[in-house]
C-alpha cells in the first residue's frame, strides 16, 4: 500500500470539510473557502493509492504561532495508524514553517489529549460550546452596537491582537466580510471595546470570534446577533479561563454541548483572557 503524506488542494481541502459536517462538527457553510484562503500552504494530507484519505490543517497565522485543526481521517482508514503518521508530520512541517520558539495552538477532544500530549503539547484551559436553541428577538438592538464594517479596521485590530496571538491582519478581514455573516462592534468614541462576527453553519450559527473589554459589552453583542439569529440555534465557543464567558452563556440559560481542551506546543501566548468570550474557530484558530 503506497502512502504519499502531501500539502492538499482547494477541492481536498473542501473535501475535509464536508467530511467535518458528516462527523456532526456543524461547519460553516462558507468555511471551505476561507479556510482555503487563510493559509493555502496550510493544509496537510495522506494518499493511499491516489485517494486522499485523511487530513488537516497546519495554519501559519504569523511567524511566532500556528494553529493544527481540522484533523479526520476517513473511517474506512481509521486504525492503521495512519493518522498518527500524518499528525506528527503535519506538526513538523508546521513547526519548520514558525521561526525558533514558535508556538502552536490546537483544541483536542478529551479522548485524543493523552495522544497530543506525547507529541509535546501542554494543556492550557477548556473550551466549552454553548447552544442557544431559541434565541429571544429584542425589540430593538441595543443603540451602542454598529455594524463592524462602519468602524476603523486598525482599532478593531488593536482589540484583536490583545485577544489573539499576533497579527491576523488579512484573516480578520476575510472573516469579518464573510458572505451572509453578521459582524457587529461597539466604540467608546476612542477605541473599540468589542467585536464579534456570528456566521450561518450547517445548524444554526456560530457567533466567533466575541472580544469585550467586559460582560456587559460581550452581552450587548451577544443580544444584538440573537436579534439577527432569525429563531436559528445560536452557538458560543467559550474559554474556561475567562469566568465572565461562563457567566454569559448561563445568563442566557444556555447549554453545553461540546467541551475540548486548548493546547499549547512551546510558549503559552500572552493574552487578555478577560476579555475573550468566544474563541475564533475550534479548526483553524
Amino acid at each position: 500500500m503506497d502512502m504519499i503524506i502531501r500539502n492538499l488542494i482547494e477541492d481536498e481541502v473542501r473535501q475535509l470539510v464536508r467530511w467535518a459536517e458528516s462527523e456532526g462538527w456543524n461547519p460553516g457553510v462558507d468555511d471551505a473557502a476561507l479556510f482555503w484562503n487563510l493559509d493555502p500552504q496550510g493544509y496537510l494530507g495522506i494518499e493511499i493509492e491516489d485517494q486522499m484519505i485523511g487530513g488537516g490543517a497546519i495554519i501559519k497565522h504569523n511567524s511566532m504561532f500556528g494553529f493544527m485543526g481540522l484533523f479526520i481521517v476517513d473511517p474506512e482508514f481509521r486504525g492503521k495508524k495512519l493518522g498518527t503518521k500524518l499528525w506528527f508530520a503535519r506538526r513538523d512541517r508546521l513547526l519548520d514553517r514558525l521561526d525558533q520558539n514558535g508556538t502552536i495552538g490546537l483544541d483536542g477532544v478529551d479522548d485524543m489529549v493523552p495522544f497530543y500530549e506525547k507529541g509535546g503539547f501542554k494543556q492550557y484551559t477548556r473550551h466549552r460550546r454553548f447552544e442557544l436553541a431559541t434565541p429571544p428577538s429584542p425589540s430593538s438592538a441595543p443603540t451602542e452596537v454598529q455594524e463592524l464594517n462602519e468602524l476603523d479596521f486598525e482599532k478593531i485590530q488593536e482589540l484583536d491582537r490583545q485577544c489573539f496571538p499576533g497579527e491576523r491582519a488579512e484573516y480578520l478581514k476575510s472573516w469579518i466580510h464573510q458572505a451572509g455573516h453578521v459582524s457587529l462592534g461597539i466604540t467608546d468614541g476612542t477605541k473599540v471595546t468589542g467585536f464579534g462576527v456570528m456566521r450561518p453553519c450547517q445548524t444554526g450559527w456560530k457567533i466567533g470570534p466575541l472580544f469585550a473589554d467586559d460582560i456587559s459589552i460581550a452581552d450587548q453583542l451577544f443580544l444584538a446577533f440573537c436579534q439577527r439569529a432569525e429563531s436559528k440555534s445560536v452557538y458560543l465557543d467559550a474559554p474556561d479561563n475567562n469566568p465572565a464567558a461562563r457567566e454569559l452563556c448561563e445568563r442566557h440559560q444556555m447549554e453545553e454541548v461540546f467541551g475540548c481542551v486548548r493546547m499549547y506546543l512551546g510558549p503559552v501566548p500572552e493574552l487578555a483572557n478577560q476579555k475573550i468570550f468566544g474563541i475564533t474557530t475550534l479548526e483553524v484558530g
